[in-house]
């Protein structure tokens, strides 16, 4: 009985997610068939500003769609994971947005890489998610948000909204402003979109590693744990053996990389917004997650000494343990 309740639960979920962003793609096709059929000129006052604001449309459907649709659905199953999955999915559909909006303009090598590379970030990330959750549609809520659940308490239904869907709004639409960039000037494709290239194709890589790598230590923990025996108390393998976050340095290295074609675009600054705050969250989940894994007494010490041995971000090779204990 339970295992066919966990059945009916997951492939409820899964119609959920993939049947909740309809409504923003069923829009946007309409609006797309509009400005095929006539001329900008001639387009109704709705189908016009829809034309002429791309950027300002996108936040319009990101508002309506996720963040009150997202939003009432999660009070409902009384779990917000729904955004934790489209946070992988937004980017795509973003880059698909802007690359097929009437106002676009772009180098055709350009917009093909952006969106082949976009493509290949969702797969690795949402293969990593999905692995983490053993296949699962929605069997569990972020850590993150199961701690503010319990620190709000009642309050935690309207401050929801703001927490996790109005705060992601800000933190997508910045980290994926590359994308508006990238096609809105047609300029021909040069060295620095090769790099650009190279820095998110490596940090994709990097990141994926890292994953599998903290997957296989999960697992054999898992099992070491079956077996009655003390599960290994830290991963100091692979690219975890030169820093303690890779994972969080590969998701950095394909952020910044974007940034790196719109620079190249003459983006400037403005382009840059997304990604410092995207750096600047992670250096506080970076100490959340320290802070949690200190918490858990069979690993502290060890991790303490990780912490001691080991770079926090940029993977670099391990200090001598003694020659911290000197200096202290």
């Amino acid at each position: 009985m339970a295992s066919l309740n966990s059945h009916a639960k997951n492939l409820r979920n899964a119609a959920v997610a993939l049947l909740s962003p309809l409504p923003s793609i069923f829009f946007y096709l309409s609006f797309l068939r509009r400005c095929s059929a006539a001329e900008a000129d001639s387009l109704s006052p709705l189908w016009s500003w829809c034309h002429h604001h791309p950027l300002l449309l996108a936040n319009l459907l990101f508002f309506l769609n996720v963040n009150l649709l997202f939003w009432i659905l999660g009070l409902l199953q009384s779990s917000h994971w729904l955004m934790d999955l489209y946070w992988t999915v937004i980017p795509v559909m973003l880059v698909h947005f802007f690359a097929n909006h009437p106002s676009s303009e772009s180098d055709g090598w350009r917009s093909r890489t952006v969106i082949l590379l976009t493509w290949v970030w969702f797969v690795r990330l949402n293969h990593s998610y999905f692995r983490r959750e053993k296949w699962q549609w929605g069997a569990r809520e972020d850590w993150r948000l199961n701690d503010m659940r319990f620190q709000y308490g009642h309050n935690w239904w309207w401050i929801s909204f703001f927490a996790v869907y109005l705060s992601q709004q800000v933190f997508l639409m910045g980290v994926c402003f590359p994308f508006y960039i990238i096609h809105s000037k047609d300029e021909q494709y040069n060295a620095w979109d090769a790099v650009a290239a190279v820095m998110c194709s490596a940090g994709v890589a990097i990141a994926y590693f890292s994953d599998t790598q903290l997957h296989d230590f999960t697992v054999r923990n898992e099992r070491l744990k079956q077996q009655g025996e003390a599960p290994m108390a830290v991963l100091e393998e692979g690219l975890w053996r030169y820093s303690r976050h890779p994972n969080y340095v590969g998701e950095q290295l394909w952020w910044w990389g974007l940034v790196a074609f719109a620079w190249n675009l003459g983006g400037g600054w403005w382009c840059c917004g997304g990604a410092i705050i995207n750096s600047l969250v992670l250096a506080y989940v970076t100490k959340l997650v320290e802070e949690r894994m200190l918490k858990q007494e069979y690993r502290a010490e060890s991790y303490v000494k990780y912490q001691k041995t080991t770079s926090v971000w940029v993977p670099w090779f391990k200090t001598s343990l003694e020659g911290k204990e000197k200096e202290t």
